[in-house]
């Protein structure tokens, strides 16, 4: 099974398994993970903002037009910032590493 960890605002390491074809977000709310998801992933809102670590960002599918626009409303926007409603899990990103951001904003959602 693969995994992915999400560093927690806290600074914690969170290990957990990361089934194929689930997007970050739900495998955050599978896993405990504080990630809001207002919107359930629907492209609606900013609430899912991961920050990716910058080894993985080149591994990602680029983003749509439609999550950038929707990534100019989240809080704490970084370069490798996007939403993890929109990162499904592959074989490639196995061991994928985000962080959450300081807070969220929920713009739009």
């Amino acid at each position: 099974m693969p995994k992915m960890v999400f560093i927690e605002r806290d600074g914690t390491r969170k290990e957990v398994e990361a089934p194929l074809g689930l997007s970050v977000l739900e495998i955050a709310h599978r896993n405990s993970v504080d990630i809001e998801g207002a919107c359930e992933g629907s492209l609606a809102c900013s609430t899912c903002h991961v920050i990716v670590d910058p080894s993985w960002f080149g591994k990602l599918a680029k983003p749509t037009e439609d999550e950038e626009d929707m990534l100019d409303l989240a809080f704490d926007l970084q370069e490798t910032s996007r939403l993890g409603c929109q990162l499904i899990m592959t074989d490639a990103l196995d061991g994928l590493v985000v962080k959450l951001p300081a807070g969220s904003r929920n713009a739009g959602g």
